[in-house]
Formats: structure tokens, C-alpha cells, sequence
């Protein structure tokens, strides 16, 4: 599981499960580039991160030839980058019928579109490492959809569907391609999902959470660390014959297999 000489750049690394992701992999050896638009709390998480070397770009992912620039210096500067770690907030919640062509069309730009910018930037050099780990953080609707989330679910599977067609393409480089799917975790996002809940169905939030909770084997919402904890195996050299899977990591919520 250590993760010494690595270097890894993860998306979304403000907050949430990204922060968690940044501590789990820098606690483990790893070299951070955390990537995120909020440049002061980005320079908060990394002066607190385990080890030294961890490094920022503050930069909105919406801004796709920007952000293809800054990341090809940076490969320029300090050489190839072993581990990414796709993670974009997921699009505003609301029924299929009622989002906008341009909902979708956002949602689609930030997230495949983002993703595949990104591997196609870093994966020249992981398969010259011959190591290469790419995972994307999710959502369970890959594989069952949320009721209200109808861009994100049909988001997210294109997402799902991308990466299990790259760790086709890229498996004999000894580059994997894994997703992993947070159930309820306690995240600003879900902070704004129980509030766009409690108003649509005319009910505290108090009761949602515990409307929720009670769809969860396990009663209880996630910390965002043990999302971290299962990214931190599939970038490990441990998980090195585990490629183009979906993993659930949400109490056993997921009614399939």
C-alpha cells in the first residue's frame, strides 16, 4: 500500500471526499497536485497534508484549454504523473423532464469530457512508467438511478461507460481504470441534497436524514475518509490486477450485485 516515488493529481481536492482522497494518498508516501478553484483552501489542505512537495492549481475544470495548459507545464516541470483522481461535483439535482439542453451539455463538459482531457494528458507517461492508476469518484446511480437526479445519473453512467472502455485500451500498459461509487457521505453535497429534499417534500431535514439513514444497511452516512481508504487500495500496487470495475462504497444501499 505505500505509495513512496508516486505522484497523483486529484480533481475536486478543496473538500468533501477530494480533501479526504488528498490526505489518504500523501499519507501514504504520495506527492499531491491538488487541483481544485478555491486557491486559499487548496493552500490550506496542502500546508496540512503528511509529507512535503505537495503542490496546488487553482483552476475551475469548466475552462478545459486553461486547465489543458496548466497541466501540461506541470507534467513539463516535475515529470509523469502515476495516479489521477477524477472527481467533479456532481450537477444540480432536479427531475430528467425539467433539465435544459444546457444542463446537460455542462454536465457532459465536466465531467467525460474533463476525465478524458486529463488521462490523455498523464497517461504518456504512465504507460512509460508502466503504472498507471485512474479512478473516478462517482456516484451508485451507475448502477441503480437516484430518484431527482436526472442529469447526474445519465452523467455519471457516461462516465461509468468511458472508463471501462479505456481500461481496455490501456490494461497491457499496466494502467488500471477503476470507479468508485460513494453512497451517502457527509459532504457539502449532500448537506445541499437534504436541502433540496426537505423543500420538495415539504419535510425537515431532520427527517430526511433519517428517512435516508433507514435505506442504509448500516444506519449511518459515510465519512468521507472511507471513501479515501478504498481509492487508497486502487491506487496501491495491491490492487494491481483490479481493473474496469464499479466499486459501491455505501453501507450495502446499492440493491444489486
Amino acid at each position: 500500500m505505500d505509495l513512496k516515488g508516486k505522484r497523483a493529481l486529484v480533481c475536486g481536492a478543496s473538500q468533501g471526499i477530494g480533501e479526504a482522497i488528498c490526505f489518504e494518498l500523501s499519507s501514504r508516501g504520495c506527492e499531491v497536485f491538488a487541483l481544485a478553484r478555491n486557491k486559499e483552501k487548496l493552500e490550506k489542505l496542502t500546508t496540512n497534508l503528511p509529507n512535503k512537495g505537495h503542490k496546488i492549481i487553482a483552476i475551475d475544470v469548466a475552462h478545459r484549454e486553461k486547465l489543458k495548459v496548466e497541466v501540461s507545464n506541470l507534467l513539463r516541470d516535475v515529470g509523469p504523473i502515476e495516479i489521477l483522481i477524477c472527481n467533479t461535483g456532481g450537477p444540480k439535482a432536479g427531475a430528467i423532464t425539467d433539465a435544459s439542453e444546457e444542463q446537460f451539455l455542462e454536465a457532459f463538459q465536466n465531467h467525460v469530457l474533463v476525465n478524458s482531457l486529463l488521462a490523455n494528458l498523464l497517461l504518456p507517461g504512465m504507460k512509460a512508467a508502466r503504472y498507471g492508476r485512474i479512478i473516478n469518484i462517482i456516484s451508485t446511480s451507475v448502477k441503480i438511478p437516484i430518484p431527482n437526479l436526472g442529469v447526474s445519473n445519465t452523467i455519471r453512467a457516461a462516465v461509468g461507460s468511458w472508463a471501462k472502455t479505456l481500461s481496455l485500451e490501456v490494461g497491457e500498459f499496466g494502467v488500471t481504470v477503476n470507479n468508485v461509487l460513494p453512497g451517502f457521505t457527509k459532504t457539502p453535497r449532500l448537506e445541499a441534497l437534504i436541502k433540496v429534499a426537505a423543500t420538495r417534500e415539504q419535510k425537515s431535514e431532520a427527517q430526511i436524514i433519517e428517512n435516508w439513514k433507514a435505506t442504509i444497511p448500516l444506519r449511518r452516512f459515510a465519512e468521507a475518509n472511507e471513501i479515501a481508504n478504498v481509492v487508497g487500495f486502487l491506487a496501491s500496487a495491491k490492487a494491481s490486477y483490479v481493473s474496469g470495475v464499479s466499486v459501491p462504497v455505501d453501507g450495502g444501499r446499492t440493491g444489486s450485485l
